[in-house]
């Protein structure tokens, strides 16, 4: 555990686990617990799937699966998405402040 990481408790489908997480980390690591608990307890409410390792590899499956899915032809980058969101949102902040200084 670095520094800036602290640890974390936290509860997967009813285990709790202690991981390093930085704090500006936090909320997205807390989102991925519940995103994956939602994912574990849809295989296991569907009652095909028994064990949790098993339930466990089949909602890692499923989730890589999605990730892989979101990619178009030679690859869709989400971190250039963020970017472009990132200036179109800095572009329209300016206009913004500029329509202040008319009133």
């Amino acid at each position: 555990m670095n520094a800036e990481a602290k640890g974390l408790q936290i509860n997967v489908m009813g285990r709790e686990f202690r991981v390093a997480c930085p704090d500006n980390e936090q909320k997205g690591l807390l989102e991925a617990v519940d995103y994956l608990n939602k994912k574990m307890n849809e295989i296991r409410d569907a009652g095909k799937i028994v064990g949790l390792e098993r339930i466990a590899i089949m909602a890692a499956l499923n989730i890589a699966h999605e990730l892989l899915s979101t990619k178009v032809g030679g690859g869709f980058d989400i971190a250039e998405i963020k970017r472009r969101m990132a200036h179109m949102e800095t572009v329209l902040d300016q206009a913004m402040a500029d329509q202040k200084e008319l009133f």
